[in-house]
């Protein structure tokens, strides 16, 4: 895979965060974190994510990722993405999703918009026009993550979700590969681990989730088979809710 895509699939995996002093909170609240990120064992940058309530029940989610030393030349820009959703009784319910890849072409760049009443996404993906059929539930490739966090926050367990990835409807199913603690920069934490992966694909991402910490995801990494390709590690997290 190009680094370019490994860049995207890392930005595709960063989470909501909610507030960690609420206790036993059942919905996300506005934060901002940042993850060191490890690419085949080099330092290759830096990842962050802001969430902010826009008014009512609508959310925007943004992440940016900047690639650090060698990795520059293959990535020069920031890949920035973000999500704009309703959440209604805890249901995620993307809206508008953007993508672009840092450089001055848009013909990798995204832009989508869910209409779930009528059951379908549009925008364009690159040079592609979109029209796509769209199941209830489905989510755009930020969105997913909340909507992973939301299941978890309400004890419940992620199972399968289908969601709009560039010009495709994929479906991802989870599966959980139990506890353990795990040493981070805000101190020792117990995760629950849980993994996704497309259907039919050898490709797996686990992300370790701070449980008592309202499923803060604390690190993730990538593997293709047995091979190791991209690791994430929590660095810093500030949270704004009030």
């Amino acid at each position: 895979m190009h680094i370019r895509s490994h860049w995207i699939a890392i930005a595709l995996l960063l989470l909501a965060v909610p507030d960690a002093r609420a206790d036993r909170a059942t919905s996300i609240a506005p934060f901002s974190v940042s993850y060191e990120v490890t690419f085949r064992g080099l330092n290759a940058g830096t990842a962050s994510l802001t969430l902010q309530r826009e008014n009512g029940d609508r959310w925007r989610y943004e992440s940016r990722n900047e690639a650090r030393g060698l990795f520059r030349l293959a990535l020069p820009g920031e890949i920035i993405q973000t999500s704009v959703f309703r959440i209604d009784n805890h249901v995620v319910i993307p809206l508008q999703y953007r993508a672009d890849d840092g450089t001055d072409s848009t013909d990798k760049d995204i832009s989508l918009t869910f209409d779930h009443a009528a059951g379908k996404v549009t925008g364009v993906a690159g040079r592609t026009n979109l029209s796509l059929p769209i199941e209830a539930g489905a989510q755009d490739p930020m969105s997913v993550q909340i909507a992973v966090m939301q299941v978890l926050m309400l004890d419940q367990s992620p199972s399968r979700y289908t969601l709009v990835d560039k010009q495709e409807v994929k479906t991802y199913e989870y599966r959980s590969w139990g506890r353990e603690r795990i040493a981070t920069p805000i101190g020792p934490v117990e995760t629950v681990i849980w993994s996704s992966a497309r259907i039919g694909s050898n490709r797996v991402t686990k992300v370790w989730y701070a449980a008592q910490m309202g499923y803060i995801p604390v690190r993730a990494e990538r593997r293709r088979g047995d091979k190791l390709e991209w690791t994430m590690n929590l660095k810093t997290l500030k949270s704004s809710a009030k």
